[in-house]
């Protein structure tokens, strides 16, 4: 079932274009991969799936009874973020949110599910930890478990490796494609072309000629020929 469905957008701030024409789905259990060169539109389009920039045309659908509060997200880090002084718990369980309604205070249901999720990316152990004291892979997995907690459909994940040694990035890429195994959408914006072909289901291409379709259909196009 479509989760997902963008019919003919144009992405762009204040009105200027930076990509037209985009239209893809993204069904319950898919993970896609969306690469181009910077500037391309990248970023600009996961802002527009999470409601946090409007298309200046055309229209973003969710189904499969998904709401866009529900869409859990890792955005790329910035310096201040990667500093901020807060324990591992507390961040994660920031992450529920979305899911308080009207009440003013976490109850047992939030903190059991961040419990859980720390326990699902392995970071129990530093739950009373400082935030800012831990490793970029660590960091990524605490965000990781931060965006579980707002949902488990589907997750947006802007380039979640960036910055990391290499051993750390494989276990990174595992342990999103070990969630997508387990039923979760992955949408991951990535400039690595070799793990897009390597996990995802399904490639977007930004570029001038916008490319949509499978990993096979996209590793016989012309696109993935340039790179």
């Amino acid at each position: 079932m479509a989760q997902i469905t963008c019919q003919n957008i144009t992405l762009g701030y204040e009105g200027h274009a930076v990509a037209r024409d985009i239209s893809f789905t993204v069904n319950s259990g898919d993970y896609l991969c969306i690469v181009g060169e910077n500037g391309s539109g990248k970023s600009t389009l996961m802002k527009t799936i999470l409601g946090l920039l409007p298309p200046l045309a055309g229209k973003i659908l969710t189904g499969d009874h998904l709401k866009q509060t529900e869409i859990g997200y890792l955005p790329q880090q910035t310096e201040v973020q990667r500093d901020f002084p807060a324990s591992v718990a507390e961040i994660v369980l920031s992450g529920c949110q979305g899911r308080m309604g009207l009440r003013p205070f976490y109850g047992a249901k939030e903190k059991e599910l961040t419990e859980k999720n720390m326990d699902r990316m392995r970071i129990r152990e530093f739950s009373k930890r400082c935030y800012r004291e831990l490793s970029g892979g660590q960091q990524q997995r605490v965000l990781l478990a931060r965006a579980l907690c707002a949902t488990q459909k589907c997750l947006l994940l802007d380039e979640p490796v960036s910055g990391l040694d290499p051993k750390v990035t494989a276990e990174m890429y595992a342990t999103i494609e070990e969630l997508n195994k387990e039923g979760t959408t992955i949408i991951m914006i990535s400039h690595d072309i070799s793990a897009a072909v390597r996990y995802a289901s399904h490639i977007l291409h930004i570029s001038q000629n916008i490319f949509f379709g499978t990993r096979e259909e996209y590793l016989k196009s012309p696109g993935a020929r340039r790179w």
